[in-house]
């Protein structure tokens, strides 16, 4: 059991790092949160922009697990509206419904370029490969299932750009992790018989009336009142460990800050070189392990009732961007009357990119011609825009990634007052509910030694109690 003589420190204030703070301090346990931004929420914050309040690209909530979910509802109350999903694929000046359906996919590839689709899935089937081949890459696991034709067309241009490195060299978990259960069998099914879904989409989700950031907004105000602090502007150099016991952080001016147990949310190479020095092969396995940035560009468009998708993939090679936003579509409330639209357009890169180093200027421009060149918003004016940097996003799943992060798993166990979680600190690519789930799970290791396997989130995890899902009456099986 945790002791109360000392507080946690939570590193991170994102939806990992908020709901364990929040859970924390619901046990009584005292609780000390460092966040380097001003806001909480982290990937998922919102902010006010031009009247309208806005997320950092598109952040739905949904999850079949009644913990999370219950979690949820007690912090949001009733103050959240159900959504229906609409989200596309824009490629080659169309839009394709996602998933495929028959008569849109027909109409936007023509019969050829759908014949050829198939042609290319039944190629793939007869040719059997391998199951060592079939798992070895992105490219393989999608290539294996849907055909090299509708690889190229729906997966390759995008997931490069997400990425920044080939789709030989992307690592299959990727691939099973976020379309998993999703055969080309079921679209082939869909494109031409009709029916067919996607087991990893939902039709409706629940979007809190103060943007996604409220959620955490709610859990830091609950945290104060509960004892807790939150603290922000607040970033750590590190963890503060003597031998293999952590003593707590060492926060931005050098000064060591005692505690019980530290949860870090930061980064995870960053997290572990603060340890150093360190063993070899985890020095080596760290230097392996890449951040992708994103660059979010904001642009407020003259007008309303442009394309009625919450978010679109752009999948076209000849455009940089990789997902436009519409914050008008929603809900009402977060646009608070405003006669104008805001649109965000995301791009992916590199510390060593050019991009990252493009000035607001430059950056505004280049998203204003992008969305123009779309005609998604035809004849609109661009009235003003604004650009945000976000370091270190997206965890690269590059090719043998499982392999170095063996020997950072192992190095970390070594401390058993040192907990890692969220997307940044544990190196996964989590939706918001698994993030949630991890705060959840540490919370009840250190308030009632649940033994939860944190590092098992997002890969075999599993719902194991009666399935929930959250409608507009709350908590509902399904």
């Amino acid at each position: 059991m945790i002791d109360k003589s000392k507080p946690v420190i939570v590193i991170g204030a994102g939806p990992a790092g908020m709901t364990a703070a929040y859970c924390l301090a619901k046990a009584g346990v005292p609780v000390v949160v460092y966040e380097s931004s001003d806001k909480v929420g982290g990937l998922a914050r919102s902010l006010d922009l031009w009247g309208q309040r806005v997320d950092l690209g598109p952040h739905r909530f949904f999850s079949n697990d009644p913990w999370v979910n219950g979690l949820w509802l007690e912090v949001v109350g009733k103050d959240y509206r159900m959504v229906d999903r609409l989200t596309r694929i824009f490629y080659s000046g169309k839009l394709f419904d996602y998933p495929l359906k028959a008569s849109n996919a027909l109409l936007n590839l023509g019969l050829i370029q759908a014949a050829s689709c198939v042609l290319s899935y039944l190629r793939e089937k007869l040719r059997r490969s391998s199951a060592e081949e079939a798992e070895a890459s992105f490219e393989s696991w999608v290539v294996s299932r849907f055909g090299r034709r509708l690889f190229e067309i729906f997966f390759k241009s995008y997931s490069e750009k997400l990425w920044g490195i080939s789709c030989p060299e992307l690592d299959s978990d990727f691939a099973s992790q976020r379309i998993k259960k999703f055969s080309l069998g079921q679209a082939i099914k869909s494109l031409f018989v009709g029916g067919g879904k996607h087991k990893t989409l939902v039709d409706r989700f629940a979007y809190p009336v103060g943007g996604t950031g409220a959620v955490y907004e709610k859990m830091s105000a609950r945290v104060t009142e509960m004892g807790g602090r939150v603290l922000l502007r607040s970033p750590v150099q590190g963890v503060w460990k003597e031998g293999s016991v952590v003593r707590g952080i060492i926060d931005a001016e050098g000064r060591q800050v005692e505690a019980s147990h530290v949860i870090s949310t930061m980064p995870l190479t960053l997290m572990v070189k603060s340890l150093g020095p360190l063993p070899g092969p985890v020095a080596d396995a760290v230097a392996n392990l890449r951040f992708r940035n994103t660059i979010l560009v904001f642009l407020e468009a003259e007008g309303t009732g442009w394309f009625p998708d919450q978010w679109l993939y752009v999948h076209s090679p000849d455009l940089r961007t990789g997902r436009v936003t519409n914050f008008c579509n929603w809900i009402p409330e977060i646009c608070e009357g405003s006669p104008n639209t805001i649109v965000v357009l995301e791009y992916w890169c590199y510390d060593e990119d050019p991009i990252w180093q493009e000035s607001e200027d430059a950056l505004v421009a280049r998203a204003t011609q992008e969305i123009g060149g779309t005609r998604l918003i035809p004849g609109s004016r661009i009235l003003r825009g604004k650009m945000m940097r976000l370091p270190r996003c997206y965890p690269v799943y590059a090719r043998g990634y499982r392999e170095h992060m063996q020997p950072v798993q192992k190095f970390l166990q070594e401390f058993s007052n040192l907990s890692a979680i969220g997307r940044y600190g544990a190196f996964k690519y989590n939706n918001q509910d698994q993030s949630i789930l991890m705060g959840l799970m540490i919370a009840d290791n250190l308030t009632k030694d649940a033994g939860h396997e944190l590092w098992a989130v997002n890969t075999d995890y599993e719902v194991y109690q009666e399935a929930a899902i959250i409608t507009e009456s709350g908590l509902s099986p399904v």
